[in-house]
């Protein structure tokens, strides 16, 4: 079988992109052949035979290009036409969108189709939602300002976007982003997918407010690599407690700021990075660990007394979340979106008010000082189970990409 990955970044940047490049990489264990569309890159890691890919895209520089970037965010002529070149190369039998609003557009959604009526061949088309772009026109279901959780968008009344300056707190760019998503709904756009994935029920329940994408989405929870043999699992008088993931407004990390600092005789391990890393440095019973990965992550993961997910907006299916189950180790996590689906309350984790910082700063200390209900909870996160990434390509195939 033959697939085309689509992602509007080619390079590690996210969970969306260590969707794709593991989800590729099993692939092609398994003998199919995969290869990748999306934005050139200095950090671009995979490609495709033709060597075609967008232009950079930066809407962060003060470059003159910026001034047509309102043109090319909503429709992008050249994505679609190099989209259709790759196409012609390679033939895919599937075509499996990622991220591709702003940077690719749905333009390429149009690409596959146009494809096929000049070849006659059919080509299955999928969507993996990693976030709520589909129903929101910012994909966070979340004002900026305010930091707020809204669903004023969702029933497409996308006008709230330009309102509440939802897109980088920008009136112009959020006055582009209502009109990216009338115009793709009018044009009823996202109807021509096939089928969609979404990683939780939230996340599904979400896009089924959308009459056009209700019959088309599937819940599949994201896979997550499997512990070594050898690589141990958590203590419950570990003498640490970890959050490890980007120190950013949405995640939380004010809120949890705050309850480091009210309960400063435990120790707390942060591994990660992002724009509130000076506020993160300034707490004193706060180890920044930085960003790692690999081994390095999953020693400090299993390492750890329990962890703590105060995420601040409708998170989808987080891989921190599954991967600190799957090491044994208890997690804390805010009641939001889709990341208590993966927690049992009361049995391998607790939940909290996200937002409340007493609430969290409670509960932290409930757990630090009962190690016998960490210890509790680490023995029933054996019995946790997600798919590995093989059992998920299994279903992808089986169930997705033939159906």
């Amino acid at each position: 079988m033959k697939i085309l990955m689509v992602n509007k970044f080619l390079y590690p940047n996210g969970g969306s992109e260590t969707y794709i490049f593991k989800l590729g990489e099993e692939l092609q264990r398994r003998g199919h052949e995969v290869q990748y569309f999306g934005m050139e890159h200095e950090g671009r890691v995979v490609g495709n035979r033709a060597g075609l890919y967008t232009s950079d895209m930066d809407f962060h520089t003060g470059k003159l290009r910026k001034l047509l970037y309102p043109f090319k965010i909503i429709y992008s002529f050249e994505a679609k036409r190099k989209m259709g070149e790759v196409l012609r190369d390679m033939n895919p039998d599937v075509v499996h969108l990622n991220n591709i609003n702003f940077q690719l557009t749905p333009s390429v959604i149009y690409a596959v189709r146009s494809y096929e009526k000049k070849t006659g061949r059919r080509v299955k088309l999928v969507y993996t939602a990693h976030d709520y772009q589909w129903v929101c026109p910012n994909h966070m279901m979340r004002i900026p300002a305010t930091g707020k959780i809204c669903f004023a968008c969702r029933d497409g009344h996308f006008g709230a976007c330009s309102k509440n300056r939802c897109i980088h707190n920008s009136r112009v760019k959020s006055l582009l982003g209502t009109v990216e998503a009338k115009l793709y709904m009018r044009r009823r756009t996202y109807g021509m997918v096939d089928i969609i994935i979404c990683p939780s029920e939230f996340m599904k329940r979400q896009l089924d407010t959308n009459p056009l994408l209700a019959e088309k989405t599937v819940m599949m929870r994201n896979f997550v690599q499997k512990p070594a043999e050898d690589a141990g699992r958590g203590d419950a008088d570990a003498d640490y407690v970890l959050y490890f993931g980007r120190f950013s407004e949405e995640k939380g990390i004010g809120t949890l700021l705050a309850a480091c600092k009210a309960l400063s005789d435990i120790p707390f391990v942060f591994a990660g990075s992002g724009p509130l890393e000076e506020q993160v440095a300034k707490v004193k019973n706060v180890e920044n660990k930085g960003f790692v990965t690999g081994e390095t992550l999953h020693r400090l993961i299993a390492g750890a007394r329990f962890s703590v997910y105060p995420s601040e907006w409708y998170e989808n299916g987080p891989f921190s979340v599954m991967e600190s189950l799957m090491y044994g180790t208890p997690v804390l996590v805010s009641d939001l979106g889709g990341a208590p689906e993966l927690v049992q309350a009361g049995r391998t984790g607790e939940l909290f008010r996200g937002g409340d910082a007493e609430e969290l700063t409670a509960h932290i200390r409930e757990l630090w000082e009962q190690p016998e209900l960490c210890r509790r909870y680490r023995e029933n996160c054996k019995d946790i189970k997600f798919d590995t990434i093989g059992e998920y390509c299994d279903k992808i195939v089986r169930s997705v990409y033939k159906e």
